[in-house]
C-alpha cells in the first residue's frame, strides 16, 4: 500500500535511524509521519498489513476480525486474570485495525488535566480526521436508540458531533460511507516517503542502553523478523535522537520490562539485567467495564457498529450503542454458538468511564511474544459499580421507551434478557444467584472490556509531562499506557492526536 512498508524478513542485519518508534499503531504510525517531515524514522511492527484484509477493511466482519485469534491474525487475545476475555491488535494500525470504529474527540477537561496546548489538540485532531473520520448512516435501530434516550430524558440532543458533550449524540466513525475501515495507518499517508521505512512482522525484543553518562541512554533495538532473525536498529548519534514506545498498554510496560526497566525483585525473579529499578512500571492498569443487553428483534436490523451515544451528567458514562446480533455475538468465540442465523437483534451496552479501579501488569515470560500477566480489578472502587449500575438502568428505560418498542417483542420482558445474558459464557467469572435480581450482582458476574485499558507507563510516575522516561536518556513513551485515565469517550481519537 505504501512503497515504504516491507516485510522484516528483507531488512539489512544492522540500520541506523534518528527514531527508532516500536509498535505502528494508533499512536505509533501517526507520530511516525509526523517525524518524518524532518527526521529519519523506522517503524517496527510485530504484526502484518490491514490492506487486503476484508475481516478488518469491511464493516459486516467486525466479529471475524475480533474471533480470529490464530497466530498470525490481526488480533491476540489474552484473558485478563480478572476472568475476563480481551484482545490487543497485532497489525499496522494497531487497535484501530480490530475495533468497533466509534470516533469522539476527548472531552475538553481530559486535554486540560493533561497540560497539552489546546489549539494543537484541535488542530491535531482536525489532521487525523481528514483522512479517517466520517459521519455515519443513521438506519432504524440507530434511530430508535437514539429517539430512546432522548425519550428517557438524556439531554439535551445534539445530533452529530465529534466532540464528547452532554446529551444524545450521533458520533463519528472510522468507516466510510462504503462500510470501508480507515485505521491509523492512513495516516502514514502524510509521511514523508524518502525518510521512512517501516518493518511488519518486526517483534522487538529488548532496547538496548549504553551507559556513558549520569543516566542509561537508550542506543537502538533487537528485533527478530518472522523466520526468528535477529536484528538490529541503532540511533544515529546525536543528543536528540531516541527509541519511542508506541506498543500499548500492554506491551509498552511489557517491553520496559523486558529492557530491564521496572520493579527490581520482578525482573530478578525472570533472570532479567537491570537497568533503572523503577517500582511504577506496570501499575496503574486499568480497564473501563462493558455490560450489555442483547435484544432480540422481531424485525431485521441493519449491520452497525456503534453510532449513537449517550452522556448522562452523572460520574458515569452509559454508552448505549449497537452491535448486531451477528457481530457482538462473536466478538467472543464463545459466544458463538448462539448466535444461530434466525436470531436477529442487537446490543445495547453501556460502560463505566475512567475508571477508578486499577491493577497492574506482570511478566509471565522472557518472550516478548507472550502475553503478560494482567489484572484490572473491575468494579474495585464502589463509584465505578455505581456507575454501572446507573448505566444498565439507562439502558433498561431505553429498551421500555415508546420509540423502542417496534424493535423488541412486546410478550418478552427486559427481566428474560436478564436471565439470556447470565446464561451466555461472556467472561469466565462465576455466576451468582442474586445477579438476576441484583444490578449490582449482574455487572460484576456479567462484566466485559470495551477494550479501553491503559496504564502501565503512567505521566507523573513512570513519564514525564513530555512523555520522557524519568531516570534513562533518549527514551519515551507515547500512547494509552501513559494515560491516568480514559476519556471519556472511545481512546483511539485521543491516542491519534497524541501521536501527531
Amino acid at each position: 500500500h505504501f512503497p515504504f512498508v516491507h516485510d522484516a524478513t528483507v531488512a539489512p542485519p544492522v540500520v541506523y535511524f534518528d527514531y527508532i518508534i516500536i509498535g505502528g499503531g494508533t499512536a505509533g504510525c501517526p507520530l511516525a509521519a509526523t517525524l518524518s517531515q524532518n527526521a529519519t524514522v523506522l517503524v517496527l511492527e510485530r504484526g502484518g498489513s490491514p490492506y487486503g484484509d476484508s475481516n478488518i477493511t469491511n464493516v459486516g466482519n467486525f466479529g471475524s476480525t475480533i474471533s480470529d485469534t490464530s497466530p498470525h491474525s490481526a488480533s491476540q487475545i489474552f484473558i485478563s486474570e480478572d476472568g475476563v476475555y480481551n484482545t490487543r491488535a497485532r497489525v499496522l494500525g494497531g487497535g484501530s485495525a480490530i475495533n468497533a470504529g466509534f470516533y469522539s474527540r476527548a472531552e475538553p477537561e481530559f486535554a486540560r488535566d493533561a497540560g497539552w496546548d489546546e489549539d494543537l489538540v484541535r488542530r491535531s485532531y482536525d489532521w487525523v480526521e481528514s483522512k479517517v473520520a466520517f459521519e455515519p448512516p443513521v438506519r432504524q435501530w440507530q434511530s430508535a436508540v437514539r429517539d430512546g434516550l432522548v425519550e428517557i430524558g438524556v439531554l439535551p440532543y445534539n445530533g452529530f458531533t465529534y466532540d464528547h458533550v452532554q446529551g444524545t449524540k450521533i458520533g463519528g466513525t472510522i468507516f466510510d460511507d462504503q462500510g470501508r475501515r480507515h485505521t491509523a495507518a492512513d495516516l502514514l499517508g502524510y509521511a514523508n516517503h524518502r525518510t521512512i521505512k517501516v518493518y511488519l512482522h518486526a517483534t522487538v525484543s529488548r532496547i538496548l542502553f549504553t551507559r556513558r553518562g549520569a543516566n542509561p541512554r537508550a542506543y537502538g533495538v533487537v528485533f527478530e523478523d518472522a523466520l526468528g532473525i535477529k536484528k538490529r536498529a541503532f540511533l544515529r548519534p546525536h543528543p536528540q535522537n531516541e527509541v519511542i514506545l508506541t506498543a500499548g498498554a500492554l506491551g509498552s510496560p511489557q517491553l520496559m520490562m523486558l529492557s530491564g526497566i521496572g520493579p527490581a525483585l520482578h525482573l530478578k525473579s525472570h533472570g532479567i539485567h537491570l537497568v533503572l529499578d523503577q517500582p511504577n512500571v506496570g501499575q496503574g492498569m486499568a480497564d473501563n467495564p462493558m455490560n450489555l443487553l442483547y435484544v432480540p428483534s422481531p424485525v431485521p436490523v441493519e449491520i452497525s457498529l456503534i453510532q449513537v451515544v449517550g452522556i448522562p451528567p452523572a460520574f458515569q458514562s452509559g454508552k448505549p450503542s449497537s452491535l448486531t446480533a451477528e457481530t457482538m455475538a462473536k466478538a467472543i468465540d464463545t459466544v458463538h454458538a448462539y448466535a444461530n442465523t434466525s436470531l436477529k437483534g442487537g446490543v445495547i451496552l453501556e460502560k463505566v468511564k475512567g475508571p477508578l479501579s486499577s491493577g497492574d501488569l506482570k511478566l509471565r515470560s522472557r518472550s516478548p511474544r507472550d502475553n503478560p500477566s494482567v489484572t484490572f480489578n473491575y468494579f474495585k472502587d464502589p463509584q465505578d459499580l455505581r456507575g454501572c449500575v446507573e448505566g444498565m438502568r439507562s439502558i433498561v428505560n431505553m429498551i421500555n421507551s415508546p420509540s423502542f418498542a417496534r424493535l423488541r417483542y412486546a410478550n418478552l420482558p427486559v427481566q428474560a434478557l436478564v436471565d439470556l445474558m447470565l446464561n451466555l459464557p461472556v467472561n469466565l467469572r462465576p455466576r451468582h444467584v442474586s445477579s438476576s435480581i441484583s444490578l449490582e450482582q449482574f455487572c460484576i458476574d456479567t462484566v466485559m472490556t470495551i477494550w479501553h485499558y491503559h496504564g502501565g507507563c503512567q505521566v507523573g510516575k513512570v513519564v514525564d509531562r513530555d512523555y520522557r522516561v524519568v531516570g534513562v536518556d533518549g527514551l519515551r513513551v507515547i500512547d494509552g499506557s501513559t494515560f491516568l485515565k480514559s476519556p471519556g469517550t472511545n481512546p483511539q481519537a485521543t491516542v491519534m492526536m497524541l501521536g501527531r
